[in-house]
């Protein structure tokens, strides 16, 4: 019989065999077996103390994970001063002593464990076999901040952090609606990560939501540790260089994701979290576009799409035309480049393949680089690299130009998962065009499209609402129009409730009158 995942068990609330070690009504059992799950952890404090002076207990808990002053002045005191009126089993102790928000009583050693090392307390008593989970727990944060990697000159300045508590209640702060549903999980045999799913009732489609919990459910490994595990298990095309799935670390993205219709996938310890299904114009809108005017929005859509045309074929067309079309470049940039290459000893293409490594090598160095050296090592490396090569007759100064546009028009895709998708992509096109010219590059874009077309995210057409064409979707597509007409929500949605804003809201402020 199949093993069943961590997951499915969590779901079921079942435990294997071997996971079952049921706690007994004597202290001293329960202390040992603890500490024999426990192993080696010298980082749990066991404190014994005596309930009202009596009866033996044992307070379990991680210091740097718990809030120490709240176990101090509402657990260890209340318990410390009882009187001999006052009853002293457990459900009395959980109910009318410990001034405690959130209390639980669990059977079970290992889940005491599993909650222990999340840094929940444990308090265990003499001649009960239930110990109370005390939700005390308190650990070192990030505070939330903007998201460096998605800036924005208007709009939230809030991110994701990496607690997932913190972010669950970001989200549910940006969208506060009982239609937001929460989902959890656990991942990962070693890491016990929690994973939540997050969309809104009746709005997300529930064959969507059933596909996206059945490709979770498949998981089954020993630790999770980001989204990125994640996104490569539950993707559709795993060998396609296109992204399948949106990562945001701005909670207005993922707030306007679940509004219209989509799903948000969240992971404990780590700011990133996923938006599914996803396509090729979701990855190229921006939050800036919904918070500015719809003329300026459309225009900078419109760039965005002409840049990253450029991004991918500029040095593929330029290595095409000088190794195959001479003709077709007007006779004096002709002359001007032919008298710039009068020293260069290698190809057009290979030219070209050597500029793009350095750009690469540099790009990727001002990542690794500390943020205070990286910009300047960058800049400063792009200048010299740059005009030594010209310089030493290596390359020739049209080449320098064609690679830095191409990298700055790359720069202009909001996600960084397509930008890197249209890098790899250019690569292939460059060979594709020094070895068959512009009848390559054709090729090549027609084998692109072809795979876009065939392309889906949960089941979702990658070029929708393009192809195939959606006329209520296209009004956010190449273009955005105002928000007066934008009335229906993107297909993601259910059917029966797409509709968004109340018809008739044109701005009509009227002709004359007093002001």
């Amino acid at each position: 019989m199949k093993k069943r995942s961590s997951l499915s068990r969590k779901k079921s609330g079942e435990n294997t065999p071997a996971d079952v070690t049921a706690l007994v009504p004597s202290l001293d059992r329960n202390i040992e077996t603890l500490k024999k799950i426990l192993g080696e952890a010298d980082d749990v404090m066991f404190r014994s103390f005596r309930v009202g002076g009596e009866l033996a207990a044992q307070l379990v808990y991680i210091p740097d994970m718990s809030d120490r002053l709240e176990i101090d002045n509402n657990v260890l005191k209340p318990l410390m001063v009882m009187t001999d009126a006052e009853p002293r089993d457990l459900s009395s102790i959980k109910n009318r002593v410990l001034p405690v928000g959130s209390i639980e009583e669990i059977a079970d050693a290992h889940e005491c464990v599993r909650q222990l090392i999340k840094g929940y307390p444990l308090l265990l008593l003499e001649d009960s076999d239930r110990a109370l989970l005390l939700k005390i727990a308190k650990w070192d944060k990030r505070s939330v901040e903007e998201p460096q990697t998605e800036p924005s000159l208007r709009g939230p300045r809030e991110g994701f952090t990496e607690s997932i508590s913190t972010n669950l209640s970001l989200l549910r702060r940006k969208v506060q609606s009982v239609k937001l549903k929460l989902k959890s999980f656990r991942f990962g045999r070693n890491t016990e990560t929690e994973v939540y799913l997050a969309y809104l009732e009746g709005i997300a489609k529930p064959a969507l939501i059933r596909e996206v919990e059945n490709r979770l459910k498949r998981i089954d490994m020993d630790s999770l540790l980001e989204t990125g595990y994640i996104e490569e298990l539950t993707e559709d095309d795993p060998y396609s260089p296109f992204p399948q799935q949106q990562f945001t670390e701005r909670v207005d993205i993922a707030a306007a994701g679940l509004l219209e219709g989509r799903i948000v996938i969240m992971v404990d310890g780590t700011p990133d979290v996923l938006i599914v299904p996803v396509t090729l114009v979701t990855l190229l809108q921006a939050a800036d576009d919904y918070y500015n005017r719809s003329l300026y929005s459309s225009l900078l859509r419109v760039l965005r799409y002409c840049t990253l045309i450029i991004s991918l074929t500029l040095p593929a067309v330029y290595v095409a035309l000088l190794t195959f079309h001479q003709e077709m470049v007007p006779s004096k940039l002709l002359m001007s480049i032919a008298s710039s290459r009068e020293e260069i000893p290698f190809p057009t293409i290979v030219e070209v393949l050597m500029m793009q490594l350095a750009f690469e090598v540099l790009r990727e160095a001002g990542l690794r680089l500390p943020r205070q050296i990286g910009s300047a090592v960058t800049i400063v490396g792009a200048l010299v690299v740059g005009e030594a090569a010209v310089s030493a007759g290596l390359v020739s100064a049209p080449i320098v130009i064609i690679i830095a546009f191409t990298g700055i028009a790359g720069f202009t895709a909001p996600h960084y998962s397509l930008e890197f998708s249209v890098r790899l992509l250019r690569l292939l096109l460059i060979l594709a065009g020094g070895t068959l010219g512009i009848l390559g590059v054709m090729y090549g874009l027609i084998a692109i499209a072809i795979h876009l077309c065939t392309l889906r995210s949960y089941g979702v057409p990658y070029l929708s609402p393009i192809a195939p064409f959606v006329a209520s979707d296209i009004k956010d597509a190449v273009i955005r129009v105002p928000w007066w007409k934008m009335l229906i929500r993107p297909s993601f949605s259910g059917r029966n409730n797409r509709r968004r804003l109340a018809p008739g809201q044109r701005p009509n402020p009227g002709k004359g009158g007093e002001h």
